[in-house]
């Protein structure tokens, strides 16, 4: 280290200066090609193989990223295609994946050419401003239809065929706001199915690994804990629990033998054996003996599968879902590995912390899990094959060349001036901007705006 910092004590401010902006040009090319990689396997779904829920969180496991960065890493790679100037401008070193990302949030066809120009010739400061300017505009059209949302609110609910409850209705924007809040909130500890970009775009359309239920049943799933929590906590002045319980009715044998019996929910449709037995790894459980005609004759002490000081216990000791990769620390269960219906029992020893997502997936036999001679847990999937470290085969090792080569054999061109910013000083006219943007959107039938920013 300290010969390198001698050599480059030695190396000219312009030499300096022409490497660094050389190499951005370089690193700038090398970025768009990794996120093409990223897209490709993205839409093969190279991620489900270790039972993540999403690209992004294969990207936060195994490149280090931030989740929240990678999920904007995937929806960039996703956006890129669509826009194939802004995608050809990064490809050849000019844009920054900073730019790109600012533009990729309101780009399209009709603004491309636009924006790619004042991308090249301004700042990343430049292009975010403008990029929030332009979303901030969109949203004055909004104001004018708020009375309408107010006169078109309605809910009804209704429970279907199969079971199911059905619901449709409209809430005004500001309702609407808090809800999608709450729903985000909820989403945060409820596995992602769909990259970002795909959620955004056709969340009930994409087709998913069998492994996984889709983006809406995830969003059905945070629903089911918004309701948990309102439930668990309540308004203040109401201060009976067990009013919002959820109960659920199950036959021991049913339970245990997976024999033919009750189980369904109180005045509601029945539930699978499988389902029943993950909600009772860890709810309070009150036993009730019935006579032939289902008479009560006797009710028994409620009592918690889990008392609450075990599971302080065992969230000190997990703090989160255990499964290989999983970030989800909020909304986790706690589960038997050898359920207490079974004989298994409530011990820390015999208890792991999963998310929902993977919590039902063992249920189903999806995944097995193992208790190791160290005290802890491997997770198998139905082949046997452990989930823990790589979960494929060996990969290859890969003799990256140097970035200037790779980039000259492909015939991209950068020097030092390739991914200088064309800003000269001059000052950003964002009304100008604004006013020319959204008149070719206009052009193409898909606003109708007065645009000012003030």
């Amino acid at each position: 280290m300290k010969n390198a910092i001698f050599a480059l004590s030695a190396v000219s401010i312009t030499d300096l200066e022409n490497q660094i902006t050389e190499l951005a040009g370089h690193l700038n090319a090398a970025n768009y090609r990794w996120l093409t990689l990223i897209a490709e396997f993205d839409r093969r779904k190279g991620w489900a193989g270790a039972k993540l829920p999403s690209c992004a969180h294969w990207l936060n496991f195994k490149c280090g990223l931030n989740l929240g960065a990678a999920r904007e890493k995937v929806r960039v790679a996703h956006a890129l295609p669509s826009l194939p100037k802004i995608a050809a401008s990064m490809a050849s070193g000019e844009l920054s994946y900073s730019k790109v990302r600012a533009l990729t949030r309101i780009a399209s066809s009709a603004t491309e050419d636009s924006l790619l120009m004042i991308a090249r010739h301004g700042t990343a400061h430049h292009v975010e401003t403008l990029v929030r300017h332009y979303r901030r505009a969109e949203h004055h059209e909004q104001l004018a239809r708020e009375d309408r949302q107010q006169q078109n609110a309605s809910f009804r609910c209704w429970y279907d065929d199969d079971g199911s409850l059905v619901f449709h209705g409209r809430i005004p924007a500001v309702a609407g706001a808090t809800f999608m809040k709450a729903l985000e909130a909820a989403m945060e500890s409820v596995p992602p199915t769909e990259p970002l970009s795909t959620v955004e775009h056709h969340p009930d359309e994409e087709e998913v690994d069998h492994a996984w239920r889709t983006y809406g049943a995830r969003r059905a799933d945070a629903l089911a804990m918004m309701a948990e929590c309102f439930l668990e906590h309540g308004a203040a002045s109401q201060s009976s629990a067990d009013r919002f319980q959820v109960v659920v009715h199950v036959d021991a044998a049913t339970l245990k033998e997976h024999a033919d019996g009750r189980c369904e929910l109180d005045h509601g449709p029945a539930l699978s054996v499988e389902a029943v037995r993950q909600i009772a790894c860890d709810s309070t459980l009150v036993r009730l003996e019935e006579n032939g005609r289902g008479d009560v004759l006797n009710v028994g002490r409620k009592t918690r599968s889990i008392p609450p000081a075990l599971r302080l216990a065992l969230n000190a000791r997990d703090s989160g879902c255990r499964f290989p990769g999983c970030t989800f620390h909020r909304f986790v269960d706690a589960h038997h590995v050898e359920h207490w219906a079974d004989g298994g029992e409530t011990k820390l020893s015999n208890l792991v912390t999963l998310c929902r997502a993977h919590h039902r997936m063992v249920h189903t036999g999806e995944i097995v899990i193992e208790a190791t001679p160290d005290g802890g847990w491997r997770f198998l999937n139905q082949a046997g094959c452990s989930y823990e470290g790589a979960y494929r085969e060996d990969a290859p090792r890969y003799d990256w060349k140097a970035l200037g080569a790779v980039h000259d054999a492909a015939k991209i061109h950068i020097d030092p001036d390739t991914a200088i910013t064309r800003w000269a000083g001059e000052r950003m006219d964002y009304d100008l901007a604004l006013f020319a943007l959204f008149g070719q959107e206009r052009f193409r039938g898909n606003f109708r705006h007065t645009v000012g920013v003030g």
